[in-house]
């Protein structure tokens, strides 16, 4: 089996994939959609975890197949607070990266749900989004818009609040949006980010290559998150960087200079495309579904971008609730601010 294959959005297996239809671009759909929560399968393991894992305040609006477009001529999807503005409030973006061969649909629960919390989340219909840069296309899409009289989003969002999160490729892209966008973003999330072997084998965009460089990062912050059952995405590796490159989410959180706000935890039982099932796993392949997920991942933009004080005890360096929370392995933190 092939690196591509295996390090793709979703786990691929011999027979037919389902295939997803592309919206048509300036088709305007706009609905209204709010997380749902019916009774949980899974309990939260801690006050933060909880917090954060409810759905937030805001009821939701998606924008599909209206904004465009990339460098690379791809349209965006855009999860936001229906009530944008509301209270005069000003709200954070977080840019999304796709895993190989996925679109932003199947990320659908997770990105509606961070925007429940009061975020504008933008997705690039992109299926290899490793390099960085239609991530980097999407904020400067944005901050387009806030400045535009016409845009629903004109004078709505924090531009100096800016995160990036993707999947797998995407989680290389979140990197490489901090990494390389010279200050338009302050912090990344990388889900289920592969071993670094494979990132020759993906495409390169406008000269940009998907290989990161966690030594090189001199500012921001990072957070990795891995699924101990995945074996795209290790936590540890048999043998040290200094032999084989980091291969894992413990050596490239090691390479990432003392200097820069760092953690690392693995959900346990998660395999690679957990981030894309619905709650109790009701979609796409997964195990366990998105659940375990969804607090922390929250809590850390809640911190970073909007300085919770509360969603930041999750991750204080000894103390963090994720570095004793039982639903998690292999934690470390650095995070002291």
């Amino acid at each position: 089996m092939s690196n591509r294959t295996v390090l793709s959005g979703r786990r691929l297996r011999r027979g037919a994939r389902v295939a997803l239809t592309c919206v048509a671009l300036f088709v305007a759909v706009t609905t209204a959609v709010t997380p749902a929560r019916s009774e949980p399968a899974f309990a939260p393991g801690g006050a933060i975890d909880a917090t954060y894992y409810a759905a937030g305040p805001w009821a939701v609006a998606k924008r599909t197949g209206v904004d465009c477009c990339s460098s690379t001529g791809d349209g965006y999807d855009i999860w936001y607070p229906r009530d944008l503005g509301a209270d005069g409030r000003r709200h954070p973006v977080i840019t999304w990266g796709n895993g190989t061969l996925a679109h932003p649909g199947e990320y659908a629960y997770l990105l509606s749900h961070l925007a429940s919390w009061g975020f504008v989340v933008i997705a690039v219909d992109r299926t290899d989004t490793g390099t960085g840069v239609q991530m980097l296309d999407a904020v400067d899409y944005l901050n387009r818009a806030n400045s535009d009289p016409d845009s629903v989003f004109h004078d709505r969002l924090d531009t100096h609040a800016v995160g990036a999160m993707g999947h797998s490729q995407g989680g290389f892209g979140a990197f490489n949006a901090l990494a390389r966008g010279s200050g338009a973003v302050s912090t990344a999330v990388t889900v289920e980010m592969p071993w670094s072997a494979v990132c020759s084998s993906l495409p390169s965009v406008a000269g940009q290559s998907p290989c990161i460089e966690p030594a090189a990062l001199t500012a921001g912050s990072v957070l990795l998150i891995n699924g101990s059952a995945d074996g795209a995405s290790l936590s540890t590796q048999p043998l040290p960087a200094e032999l084989i490159g980091p291969q894992s989410m413990s050596a490239y959180y090691d390479s990432i200079p003392t200097s820069v706000p760092k953690a690392r935890a693995a959900l346990i039982g998660a395999d690679h495309n957990d981030i894309q099932g619905q709650p109790g796993c009701t979609n796409f392949a997964c195990t366990a579904g998105v659940d375990g997920y969804l607090g922390y991942l929250t809590a850390w933009f809640m911190d970073r971008l909007r300085g919770d004080s509360i969603a930041r005890g999750a991750f204080l360096a000894g103390t963090g609730e994720i570095l004793h929370n039982t639903h998690w392995s292999d934690q470390a933190s650095t995070i002291t601010r």
